[in-house]
C-alpha cells in the first residue's frame, strides 16, 4: 500500500489502539504522532504543554504532520487536534486516506477520565458540556475526512474491519494485505 492510513478524531476515539490493530493487519509500520513528537522534545505532550504552551506543541505538530506526509505505508494515529494547525491536514491528505473516527461525547468522557493525567487539553473536572463545545468547534474540520466511523459500541477488532472493508473497495490493498498475510 503506497499511501498512508491516517486517523483523525477527538481525543478518546480510538485512534492509537485502532492504530496499532490496523497496522499489525495490514504489515504497515504504526506511528502514533504524539508518541513521536515526545521522542523529538525528549518530553511528554502534557509535560510540553505545560512548560512551552500549545503553541510550541502545535509547531511541532506540523512539522511531524509534514515529515511523516513524506513517508509511504504508515498507519497514523494523530492528536485529536492536529486538524487545528495550518497545513496539517492537507499535508496528510497529499499521501494519506483520511479516516475519522468518532464517538459521543459520553463515550468520550468515559474514556478520557480514566487517563485525564496525559489529555493536556482536558482539564481536571472537564464535563461532557466541555467535550460537546470542543466537538462542535472541530467538527467542520473532521467532516473532511474520506470516511467517519462511529466507535461508539464497537470493539477495536470491529472499527479494524470496517477500515479494511472500506480499504478493500476503493482497491487500496494489495493481494498481500487482502489476504491477511
Amino acid at each position: 500500500m503506497g499511501k498512508n492510513i491516517v486517523l483523525i478524531g477527538f481525543m478518546g476515539t480510538g485512534k492509537s489502539s485502532v492504530g496499532m490493530k490496523l497496522a499489525e493487519r495490514l504489515k504497515l509500520k504504526f506511528v502514533d504522532m504524539d508518541r513521536e513528537i515526545e521522542k523529538v522534545c525528549g518530553m511528554s505532550v502534557s509535560d510540553v504543554f505545560r512548560r512551552y504552551g500549545e503553541v510550541r506543541f502545535r509547531s511541532e505538530e506540523r512539522l511531524m504532520a509534514g515529515k511523516l506526509a513524506g513517508q509511504t505505508g504508515l498507519v497514523i494515529a494523530t492528536g485529536g487536534g492536529v486538524i487545528l494547525g495550518d497545513g496539517n491536514l492537507e499535508a496528510l491528505q497529499g499521501n494519506g486516506i483520511i479516516i475519522n473516527l468518532e464517538a459521543k461525547p459520553e463515550y468520550i468522557f468515559q474514556r478520557v477520565n480514566r487517563k485525564k493525567g496525559t489529555r493536556p487539553l482536558l482539564k481536571k473536572n472537564v464535563t461532557v458540556e466541555d467535550i460537546k463545545e470542543m466537538l462542535q468547534h472541530r467538527q467542520p474540520l473532521y467532516q473532511q475526512a474520506e470516511i467517519i466511523i462511529d466507535t461508539n459500541d464497537k470493539g477495536v477488532d470491529e472499527v479494524v474491519e470496517e477500515i479494511i472493508s472500506f480499504l478493500r473497495v476503493r482497491g487500496e490493498l494489495s493481494g498481500r494485505q487482502e489476504a491477511g498475510e
